[in-house]
């Protein structure tokens, strides 16, 4: 992870926010070529299932709405996380990602100490587990022994401890008992609308896009003349004030989202098949942009670990170097979210349906994807080593379709002026249709090893023969191989390569 994070600095993929002031906790700038990234998957996610779909229209919603949108969700009330302060340091952690668990050796016994660690890989957690043991125990007088073995710990999260066991479970911070008792802390952020900064003002950052897209359910269904079922999608941002923002951009406080909310009939018999459809048309998205599929699974969720008003759920995970983690949910909503906002706002959300002459609040399926996360998993997918002429090589293998430079025009010598006029004109050519660079500066060999680091899937040389057969070399990132293309062929050939047509 500290490769990759060093990565997303040096070549202007992430920053941290307001880094020239040390930072801000949960805050991520992105640089030149993470805009472009970003900008590319949000292009790609918005062509394969709005613009390629008759059956899903598109929404941009502002970020602020009524406050009584996030009263109607149930937002204000119950959305929170488990938060535990640390007394003795004034850190503060989600108790939900807090495992403690006793210390025994080897065969049972006695608890010599109980230990608690930040969420993490199990073998990671496990290293914690014992390295902070071992410190406990000295500081108590009773150090462990060099070749000492201790038992498998038995880990379970803060939320589930007993209070007597509260009162023996140290803090990651202190290593001493200093952690308050778990309580609930609301997520949302809150702001102030007009001129007043009384409660009447209160408003809310949105915490998430789908509330906005359920409020405009019936604006959607009759301006995009959209019969059952059918979809509603939109790309935004979205906030929460979380308790412990952690690994890099994986959980921050502010986040882009791109969701769908498709619209079904109700019916026990009705969600499942379009359930999973919505799952292998994501699955198959995440495959076609370049996600590495031996590093994705399934994780469908148990009848008792669903939200009260879904009837299922199906998480899309990726291993990151953190460890396996939810990428994109799948979710069956039921009709929660609808009957919610016409029993608040007094406004019927019901859909008359033409051909069986019945009107019915429909229910959802919603897939939902952050992009951040995915920006996070494509370059965990992308990032290689392998060895070029003798040499160790890195380089990030994205799909040309993501890739935020799709080529790079190289005039074999800067100071020969046929070359580089002819280097130029392609270049301006190709820039109006892609973001493509332009670089003259060294040897050819550096000038490759420099796109392939940002992941530039072709470099396109201009060397002495195209003066003569105007053909140009077309080297190819991953295989290194190279082939000869005219010159007017070049934009029609990256046009294959890049949007597969």
């Amino acid at each position: 992870m500290d490769e990759v994070v060093s990565l997303c600095k040096r070549r202007g993929f992430v920053f941290q926010s307001s880094e020239i002031y040390n930072g801000f906790s949960g805050f991520f700038d992105y640089g030149p070529l993470g805009a472009e990234l970003k900008r590319n998957i949000k292009d790609r996610w918005w062509r394969e299932f709005v613009q390629g779909r008759s059956d899903v229209v598109g929404l941009d919603a502002s970020i602020i709405s009524s406050p009584k949108v996030w009263e109607a969700s149930g937002h204000v009330e119950q959305f929170t996380d488990p938060m535990v302060d640390c007394r003795e340091t004034k850190l503060r952690f989600r108790a939900d990602q807090l495992f403690y668990s006793p210390v025994k050796m080897e065969g049972g016994g006695d608890v010599l100490c109980h230990v608690c660690v930040q969420e993490d890989s199990e073998d990671n957690m496990a290293a914690a587990a014992k390295a902070q043991a071992k410190k406990i125990l000295k500081k108590a007088g009773t150090p462990l022994g060099q070749n000492a073995k201790l038992d498998p710990f038995q880990f379970k999260d803060l939320t589930q401890a007993e209070e007597e066991e509260l009162a023996v479970i140290p803090s990651p911070a202190s290593l001493l008992p200093t952690l308050t008792a778990p309580r609930d802390f609301n997520l949302m952020f809150e702001t102030s609308v007009g001129a007043a900064a009384d409660a009447s003002a209160a408003a809310y950052l949105r915490p998430e896009t789908a509330q906005a897209i359920f409020v405009n359910f019936k604006n959607a269904q009759s301006t995009g003349r959209m019969k059952v079922p059918f979809g509603v999608a939109q790309v935004g941002k979205a906030f929460r004030n979380e308790v412990t923002p952690r690994n890099f951009i994986f959980r921050s406080r502010e986040f882009e989202q791109m969701e769908i909310e498709y619209f079904i009939p109700p019916g026990d018999d009705v969600w499942q098949p379009f359930h999973e459809e919505w799952l292998a048309s994501a699955k198959k998205f995440l495959l076609g942009i370049g996600l590495r599929e031996d590093l994705m699974g399934l994780d469908v969720h148990a009848p008792g670990g669903l939200a009260h008003y879904a009837r299922a759920c199906t998480d899309i995970t990726f291993r990151f170097p953190f460890g396996v983690s939810e990428l994109m949910g799948v979710a069956a909503r039921g009709s929660y979210d609808l009957e919610q906002h016409a029993k608040a706002s007094g406004k019927s959300m019901e859909y008359f349906d033409d051909e069986t002459k019945t009107k019915y609040v429909p229910h959802v399926i919603e897939p939902s994807l952050g992009v951040d996360r995915l920006f996070l998993a494509l370059i965990c997918s992308a990032y290689a080593e392998d060895e070029v002429g003798g040499e160790k090589r890195n380089y990030l293998r994205f799909h040309p379709s993501v890739a935020p430079v799709k080529a790079s025009v190289l005039p074999l010598l800067k100071n020969k002026p046929e070359l580089v006029e002819v280097a130029a004109k392609l270049h301006e050519e190709l820039k109006k249709r892609w973001n493509v660079e332009y670089d003259a500066a060294g040897a050819v060999g550096r000038r490759y090893r420099r796109a392939d680091e940002i992941g530039t899937p072709f470099c396109i040389t201009v060397d002495f023969d195209t003066l003569e057969d105007k053909c140009v070399t077309i080297r190819d990132r991953d295989t290194t191989e190279q082939r000869r293309v005219p010159l007017d062929e070049v934009a029609a050939v990256l046009q294959k390569e890049i949007d597969g047509f």
